[in-house]
This record gives C-alpha cells, sequence and structure tokens, in this order.
C-alpha cells in the first residue's frame, strides 16, 4: 500500500484537493490501470484523518459480495441502510468501483446528493460513464479525473531492477512492457506480462465492448484493433480503415460498412484502448474534421498483440509522449501548418508547445525534415524537438531539442 502510495502521488493529490467539496469525483481509464488501487488508497488517507469506519461505505461491483445490487433502487436502499447506521451529524464517504454494472446507477448519485451529507467517489472503465443523462442530472456536479497507466517517472518507482542496468535499460524495458501497474508483479518475465496484459485486453473487449455495445463480429474487432495499433502514430481516415480490410488477404471480411467501423473504434475510444488525436490548423486556428491518428493507452497491450520491433520504435515514442503529455494536463492535436505537420501541439489555458518526436536526429536528412515544420511557424509559442540522442545540440534557430527520457522525468 505504501508503495503504490508513493507512486501514484499525484492522483491522490488531485482527489485530497476536491475531498468535501461538492461535486461527484469520477475516475476514468483503462482496466486495471489502477483506479481501484487509487480509491482504496484514498480510503485509507481518510482513516488516517481520524474518519470512522461507519463513515466510509465501500462497494466495488465486480465483486461477488455486490452481486444482488443491480438496478439503483437495490443501490440506493442498500447505501440508505449502511448511512443510517452511520454516527449522525457527519459526512458519509461513498466509494462505488465499476458502477457502470449498475443499471440507472446516476439516478441513486442523484438521490444521494439530495438526500444525504455525502462526498461520493465514482470509478469505471467506459466513457459512456459520463453519458448524457449522467451529465442532465448532474449538470455542473461532478468532475472526471482520467487515469492512464504509469508514466515512466512511476514506472522506475514501481519496479525492482536489476543493478546492473542503467536508465536506458530501464527505458527498454518500459517502450516494452508498457505502464500497467501488474507488470512489477512478474519481474519482467516476458511470457508472464504479456499473458497478464492479454487477459486484460480479453476482459476489456469482451465486457467494456462487446457486451457494452451489443458487438458480435469478434474478428472484425480484432482485425480493427490490430490495425490501429500497428498504425498508432499514422494519419487514417474510415475509408482507409475499410480499404485495409478489404485489402488484407488474412480477414474474412471483404468489406465492411464505414459506419460500422466507425462505431467500433468509437466503442474502443469509449473503452480508453485508444486515444483520438484530431489535427488543427495552425494558421487558421481551427480543428479539421478529416484524418486523425489513434494512440494506444498502454504500449505494452500494443506488443502483446503484435510483438516488439526495434524498426517502430519511433512510433512508440510518440505515443509514449502522447500519454505524458495528457497526464500533464495538456490538451493535445495534430498540429498541420501549409504542407507541414507537427506530431502534437499541446495547449493549457496558459500556454502552447510545438512538439516533434523522432528516434533520433543523427541522420541529417531527419535533422532537417523533423525541424522544418516548427522553422516555418512564426509565432513566439515554445517549440521542442525530443530525440531518443544523448549529447546532441540543445538548441537550434531557437528550437529546443531535448532528450525524449529527460522530458519524460522532468517535473511539469
Amino acid at each position: 500500500m505504501d508503495n503504490t502510495f508513493k507512486i501514484r502521488q499525484t492522483y491522490l493529490e488531485t482527489l485530497l484537493g476536491y475531498k468535501d467539496k461538492k461535486i461527484v469525483k469520477v475516475i476514468t481509464g483503462i482496466r486495471r490501470c489502477g483506479k481501484s488501487t487509487m480509491l482504496s488508497v484514498f480510503a485509507q488517507e481518510l482513516r488516517k484523518m481520524r474518519v470512522s469506519e461507519k463513515q466510509i461505505i465501500e462497494m466495488n461491483f465486480e465483486s461477488m459480495k455486490f452481486e444482488n445490487i443491480t438496478n439503483h433502487k437495490e443501490l440506493y436502499s442498500y447505501c440508505k441502510d449502511a448511512i443510517n447506521r452511520a454516527p449522525t451529524k457527519r459526512k458519509i464517504y461513498l466509494f462505488f468501483d465499476e458502477i457502470q454494472m449498475v443499471k440507472k446507477w446516476e439516478k441513486a448519485v442523484n438521490s444521494f446528493l439530495v438526500d444525504f451529507d455525502v462526498d461520493i467517489y465514482i470509478t469505471g472503465s467506459n466513457a459512456y460513464l459520463l453519458s448524457s443523462e449522467l451529465s442532465t442530472l448532474l449538470s455542473g456536479r461532478y468532475v472526471e479525473i482520467k487515469m492512464l497507466p504509469l508514466s515512466f517517472k512511476e514506472f522506475l518507482d514501481f519496479n525492482d531492477f536489476d543493478s546492473k542496468l542503467n536508465l536506458e535499460d530501464k527505458f527498454l524495458l518500459y517502450m516494452k512492457f508498457g505502464g500497467m501497474p501488474a507488470v512489477a508483479e512478474y519481474g519482467f518475465n516476458e511470457k508472464m506480462i504479456y499473458e497478464m496484459l492479454e487477459g486484460v485486453y480479453n476482459t476489456v473487449i469482451v465486457k467494456d465492448i462487446m457486451q457494452r455495445n451489443k458487438i458480435t463480429d469478434y474478428a472484425l474487432l480484432k482485425k480493427l484493433t490490430d490495425f490501429l495499433a500497428h498504425s498508432i502514430g499514422s494519419i487514417n481516415s474510415i475509408n482507409s480503415i475499410s480499404n485495409f480490410l478489404v485489402s488484407n488477404k488474412e480477414t474474412e471480411h471483404k468489406s465492411a460498412p464505414n459506419k460500422m467501423i466507425e462505431s467500433y473504434i468509437t466503442a474502443l475510444q469509449n473503452a480508453f484502448v485508444f486515444y483520438e488525436l484530431k489535427r488543427y490548423d495552425v494558421k487558421g486556428k481551427s480543428l479539421l474534421k478529416t484524418l486523425c491518428k489513434n494512440y494506444i493507452a498502454d504500449i505494452g497491450i500494443r506488443n502483446m498483440l503484435l510483438g516488439y520491433r526495434d524498426a517502430e520504435r519511433g512510433h512508440i515514442l510518440e505515443n509514449i509522449v502522447f500519454l505524458e503529455l495528457l497526464r500533464r494536463g495538456y490538451k493535445v492535436h495534430l498540429g498541420k501548418y501549409l504542407d507541414f505537420e507537427i506530431d502534437f501541439v499541446a495547449e493549457t489555458p496558459k500556454e502552447k508547445i510545438y512538439f516533434q518526436v523522432c528516434e533520433s536526429l543523427i541522420d541529417k536528412n531527419v535533422f532537417e525534415r523533423e525541424i522544418a515544420p516548427l522553422k516555418h511557424i512564426r509565432d513566439n509559442h515554445e517549440k521542442i524537438i525530443l530525440s531518443g540522442d544523448k549529447n546532441f545540440i540543445t538548441s537550434y534557430d531557437g528550437i529546443k531539442i531535448v532528450n525524449v527520457v529527460d522530458f519524460l522525468l522532468a517535473t511539469k
């Protein structure tokens, strides 16, 4: 518990910051990324603050203990009885883990806010958790906390390494096995780790995608998942994906309606398996409706599906940087400036940064290709190239050049 407390400090501080605020805290993210553990850690913090056991109601709806609670009325009845047994005039803390398994749960949550003095924390593995019905019932009264697998900095804290390994060796392990917290349980045993990740992937596919969306065509869903995993960092459209399915000799699907493909991809995104990166016209300052990129939530799951290949390290680096920018609170887009493409346009209300990401800048042609888009943008926002190189030049024509590992370990 103490180790988990240490490595997910950012999330814990976020929850502590929202403690006793009159909003529902909704923690979302792919299965097994640490949401349930985070709730347990936070509940333990409450106990350290002398909150009594009767004030803390913890419910994990994947546990057999709560299998009889299937709808909002049953949930309300159970919690009402527990609240009435608690000390009077004291706030009650409600923890609902994987609450999307309870039908119309949002009605019960809304009633708790109306009827009792409560502080509510919810986790879920599907974006449908924040459906329009929830938004209507809890308008302005909830906040989403997006949880991702471990960052590289957390990965270093979480795992035990052979003393002979240097920082670069450890980063290679991160690129290969990803950031699921459970990786630490297997001592970097490749077979065991990939079997664990396969189990996570299959649970997500069955519970959060197929059952939730009533999808029956597993073969098509698998092909789409493999295609998106293979093409991280590449621009795609629904048409290009459809053409791939038609031309791929291994698939049984000679064709698939674009609407079906689009709905399957949306289901994968709603289960937090992939994140869509939309294009942004830097000059016109507007989002573009055509073409996008998709990045996977955990690079270890990608390597489990497709196998790890050194030739794809550039795209893997891109994926890792994208996730890190999300962790740091940036809104991220794919940049378009004239005929140039910028890997990431990262924005907060206070700043904007342009990023290019590549494995190495040693080759002169690669250097010119990567720096060209940033040179042509004439505004005063920060411009950074991230690469795997060490001891390279640190700036060029006002553009910073930073080692990607140094960037990942830097404090924002």
